[in-house]
């Protein structure tokens, strides 16, 4: 999964991607790339970011999946937790709903049944406004397993298909960086529930911490490929050929065979 931020202030590449024909021109270098997937975004949600409206969101996002489609076949997912843009973006094209609010949000919930698209879930304590200031849990993997086990619950009760749903862990969203790494070793645990899951490690602070400003993009492709040895079916990634090439080696090598 390729990150198309449509943002001023995403963590890493805010302002890069803010006009169509640029955002559009690197989704579709991301799919030459190898991306099965792009991840189109216009709110951040970055440690201490602040909601937009509605209107804002709509205006970065519509625009952008509207002229992917009409360029590519690619898989289109928007990473938003907007009823009203849910609905725009389904009718823009995009095919997958990718809601780290996990359809808590007015409407979210209701709007994702009626369109019928696949949806990612995702594990956040508090929120990016907040969910920096001192977290913690008891038992990370049990909490987050609950979570989980309440949210697939709610989907499946207002109609949503259970099978097309994906779940995201959360990788530095109200996390620390023990946290984060822990998470990530024991990803498998969370395989239990049959379901796809998604891991977006590209580029967080605790990359960086562990790796360094400097080589932030080797951190970041090095946890993607021990997240998919754990378990990971979708990494969520700013380096795609980077990143795919990496799996791709580790799949020939533990397969003892050529892609």
């Amino acid at each position: 999964m390729g990150i198309l931020n449509v943002t001023p202030d995403s963590f890493s590449d805010g302002g890069m991607f803010s006009t169509r024909d640029r955002a559009t021109a690197h989704a579709i270098r991301m799919a030459d790339l190898g991306a099965d997937i792009i991840d189109v975004g216009g709110e951040s949600t970055r440690p201490g970011a602040r909601p937009v409206a509605e209107s804002i969101e709509l205006d970065r996002v519509i625009p952008v999946v509207e002229a992917i489609r009409q360029e590519s076949d690619v898989c289109i997912s928007v990473d938003t937790s907007k009823a009203a843009v849910m609905v725009a973006a389904a009718a823009a094209g995009c095919d997958l709903l990718n809601d780290v609010r996990a359809l808590t949000a007015e409407g979210a919930l209701g709007a994702a049944a009626d369109l019928g698209l696949p949806v990612c879930l995702m594990h956040m304590q508090g929120s990016p406004e907040t969910m920096q200031e001192e977290p913690g849990y008891s038992d990370l993997m049990a909490e987050i397993k609950s979570f989980f086990v309440d949210r697939i619950a709610c989907c499946v009760a207002a109609g949503i298909d259970r099978d097309g749903l994906i779940l995201d862990p959360g990788f530095g969203f109200g996390k620390t960086p023990e946290h984060n790494l822990m998470l990530t070793n024991r990803l498998a645990e969370l395989r239990s529930f049959g379901l796809p899951l998604l891991v977006g490690l590209s580029r967080k602070s605790t990359i960086s911490k562990v790796a360094g400003n400097d080589v932030s993009m080797v951190g970041s492709v090095a946890g993607a490929v021990v997240a998919v040895t754990r378990g990971a079916n979708i990494v969520r990634v700013h380096d795609v050929a980077e990143t795919r090439a990496a799996v791709r080696v580790v799949s020939a090598i533990e397969k003892e065979q050529l892609p």
